[in-house]
């Protein structure tokens, strides 16, 4: 309606309060008045009515606020729950981050230690090669004396014997009975 009236006004060119004149010649238009208030009056008046219905009748403005309110606390509880989780994963992140560090460290330690026992175990080897070889060589030199022991003995031993076969040899050949008396009255007249 208002539209109506303001194509009015403008087709018309005038305008006074309450009564709106189409072209001078058809005659004047005049709006509807309750109790000296204007057609959008009454529409902000029932609408402040509606809403103060609305307010102390209907209770709306606790069902809003209800809502409101309950909403307000599962959002709460939202982000306290966001929170926890936010606290036990920055702990979890924390824990394994230590157990990283330490499992580095203890990685560290472990090659630390492998590395020292291999220098162990190479010094120990070394040693017990060095040892072995001495050894080795210490029972060849014993075999070795033995050997030479064996064969002064045995080269001793056929001296002996050849000898003692050579001088019966010479016994027989040149000692008689009578040169063997002569030898035995002149050891007993040593004595």
């Amino acid at each position: 309606m208002a539209d109506l009236a303001s194509n009015a006004t403008a087709a018309a060119g005038t305008h006074s309060e309450g009564v709106i004149e189409v072209d001078g010649s058809h005659g004047s238009y005049e709006e509807p008045t309750l109790l000296w208030l204007e057609s959008y009056q009454w529409v902000s008046v029932a609408m402040l009515i509606l809403v103060l219905i609305a307010i102390f009748a209907g209770k709306v403005h606790k069902t809003i606020g209800g809502g409101l309110d309950e909403r307000i606390a599962a959002i709460r509880e939202e982000l306290d729950e966001a929170k926890r989780l936010r606290s036990e994963a920055e702990t979890l992140r924390d824990e394994y981050s230590a157990k990283i560090a330490n499992a580095e460290s203890d990685a560290a330690a472990m090659l630390e230690n492998a590395k020292a026992e291999a220098e162990s175990i190479l010094d120990r080897a070394e040693a017990d090669s060095k040892a072995l070889v001495e050894r080795r060589k210490r029972m060849a030199q014993d075999k070795i004396s033995a050997a030479e022991r064996e064969a002064v003995a045995e080269v001793r031993a056929r001296a002996a014997t050849a000898s003692a076969e050579a001088s019966r040899k010479l016994i027989r050949e040149k000692l008689d009975a009578d040169a063997d008396r002569k030898l035995a009255d002149d050891l007993i007249a040593g004595i």
